[in-house]
């Protein structure tokens, strides 16, 4: 994870900007997210305020305290949701087997946390048998560079080595594509001739603004080759 929890809601902050961004995401995920979500690295809710309005309830979680005070302020009074300062590997996490969650949505969270295995088990172990996880994680290793070691990333992933760790954890893959086929040429400029160490602000409001709104429609028709990032749906076996 970041260094310190400032830099934490400072990356949170600077992404609200890319709310065509998040609509995107939450439009890939919308149809495989049940009715009572669990939210797994919530941060400050950029998500979250997708899921608020179609869902009978979600549980949030993050491992950072500024994150989930900052959640809670947000969203305050909604009687659909609660949230928790909670490690996804914590045993406590066992516990919200009683509010009775039907799915987890896990968004660029998984490589966050060096026992990505231990993380999707605690996952499998959360859900009723036939329940899903929508995953979005990072692409391509070679990708990696200054913004993901900054950022706290582990890992990057591809097909081969995501769909190796699911089913190590014991589901079935019900989707897996990649997204964003631009982004990735900008990741890998960023990382291999820039060098720079934090996303830009500037990249984010021009990507958001002139690049989703065509790039999701032609991905809507073909998923692309290569991707910034790796979406995957997991499912629970009875």
């Amino acid at each position: 994870m970041p260094a310190t929890a400032e830099y934490t809601l400072r990356d949170q902050d600077r992404m609200k900007r890319a709310r065509r961004y998040f609509e995107w995401q939450y439009r890939m995920a919308k149809a495989q997210l049940g009715r009572r979500v669990l939210e797994i690295g919530c941060g400050v809710g950029n998500f979250t305020d997708r899921l608020l309005d179609d869902r009978e309830f979600v549980i949030a979680i993050d491992v950072e305290p500024a994150c989930i005070a900052a959640h809670r302020t947000r969203f305050s009074g909604r009687p659909n949701l609660v949230s928790h300062c909670l490690d996804v590997l914590s045993p406590g996490v066992l516990g919200l087997r009683a509010e009775g969650p039907d799915s987890v949505a896990c968004l660029n969270v998984l490589e966050h946390i060096a026992d990505d295995r231990g993380a999707l088990g605690r996952m499998y172990d959360v859900l009723p048998a036939g329940g899903r996880v929508v995953l979005m994680v990072p692409a391509f290793q070679s990708l990696y560079g200054p913004i993901d070691e900054y950022l706290g990333h582990h890992r990057r992933y591809n097909k081969r080595s995501l769909q190796r760790l699911a089913e190590r954890a014991g589901f079935e893959i019900r989707d897996l594509r990649y997204m964003n086929a631009l982004g990735f040429f900008g990741w890998w400029f960023n990382a291999h001739v820039s060098g720079r160490t934090a996303q830009s602000e500037t990249q984010i409001a021009v990507f958001d603004a002139l690049v989703v709104p065509v790039l999701s429609r032609l991905e809507r028709l073909k998923a692309p080759p290569v991707g910034q990032s790796l979406f995957a749906v997991l499912q629970r076996r009875a």
